[in-house]
C-alpha cells in the first residue's frame, strides 16, 4: 500500500464494529499507520460488550464498564480522536432501522472519507469468530448506513434536525473478506497495534504481551505472504465515488 492507492485528500476514517477489541484484531495496524500519516480516525462500537466473559461472578453491567474502559485505553494508544458507544445489547444485535440511524448519525458526525467495517456475511470455513451474528449485523447495517442512509437528506430527516447533515462516504474497507483486494503493510506499526489489543485485558485470557505479539505476527504474517509485506492487514474495497 502507498498513498497513491487513494486520493491524497483522504484524511478521515471511521471504524464501525460490533464489540470492543474487534477493531484491534482486524484493523488497528492500519489505523495506527494512517494516523501516523496524518489521518483522523474515530471508532463506533455498536454493542455494550456485556456478554463476552466466562466469569460467573461478574455482572453484565460490570463487564460492560470494564470493556468500555479497555476500549478507551486502546483508543488513546492508537491516537483516536473519538470513541462512540451505541450500547445496543451484546449478542442480541439486530439489523434494525434504529441501529442504522445510530450508525448514520456517527457517519454524518465524523464525515469520513473511508469507513472500515466487518464482513456482512457468514463464512462457513470453521474459523472461530467469523460467524458471530453481531459481526454480521454490524457489517451489514454499516453498509446500509453508508449507502444510502447517511447520504440522502430524506432518509432519517430527524438527523438534520439534530444538526447532522448528509455525508457521502467515498470508500468502505471490509475486514475479514475472503477475497481481499487491498493489502496494507503494518510492519512498522505492529507494536502499537498489539499494545492497543493488549489493553483489552478482559479478553486476553491472561496472555502476556509477547504471547499476543507472537499470535498476531503469525496471523498477519500469513496475510502479507506473496505481497512483499512481512505483516499485513487485508480488506475488500467498496467504491462510492463518482
Amino acid at each position: 500500500m502507498s498513498s497513491s492507492d487513494w486520493p491524497e485528500h483522504f484524511k478521515r476514517g471511521l471504524v464501525v464494529t460490533a464489540h470492543a477489541d474487534d477493531a484491534e484484531y482486524g484493523c488497528s495496524g492500519t489505523v495506527a499507520r494512517l494516523i501516523s500519516e496524518g489521518w483522523d480516525f474515530a471508532y463506533v462500537l455498536c454493542t455494550d460488550g456485556s456478554k463476552g466473559s466466562s466469569d460467573r461472578n461478574i455482572t453484565e453491567k460490570e463487564l460492560s464498564a470494564i470493556r468500555r474502559k479497555e476500549q478507551e485505553a486502546a483508543g488513546k494508544i492508537l491516537g483516536l480522536s473519538h470513541v462512540s458507544f451505541l450500547d445496543h445489547p451484546d449478542s442480541y444485535l439486530q439489523p434494525t432501522l434504529e441501529l442504522r440511524k445510530d450508525i448514520s448519525r456517527e457517519i454524518r458526525r465524523h464525515k469520513p472519507d473511508v469507513v472500515i467495517c466487518q464482513y456482512p456475511m457468514r463464512v462457513l470455513d470453521g474459523g472461530y469468530g467469523s460467524g458471530h451474528p453481531d459481526h454480521i449485523t454490524a457489517g451489514d447495517t454499516t453498509m446500509s448506513a453508508i449507502f444510502p442512509a447517511s447520504r440522502d437528506h430524506m432518509t432519517f430527516p430527524e438527523l438534520i434536525d439534530e444538526g447532522f447533515e448528509p455525508h457521502k462516504v467515498s470508500e468502505a474497507w471490509i475486514m475479514g473478506h475472503p477475497q481481499p483486494d487491498l493489502w496494507i503493510d503494518i510492519s512498522e506499526h505492529i507494536e502499537t497495534s498489539v499494545k492497543a489489543l493488549s489493553a483489552h485485558e478482559s479478553q486476553m485470557d491472561g496472555r502476556s504481551f509477547d504471547e499476543i505479539m507472537d499470535r498476531v505476527k503469525e496471523m498477519k504474517g500469513e496475510r502479507g505472504k506473496g505481497k512483499g509485506m512481512p505483516i499485513a492487514e487485508t480488506f475488500r474495497r467498496i467504491y462510492y465515488r463518482g
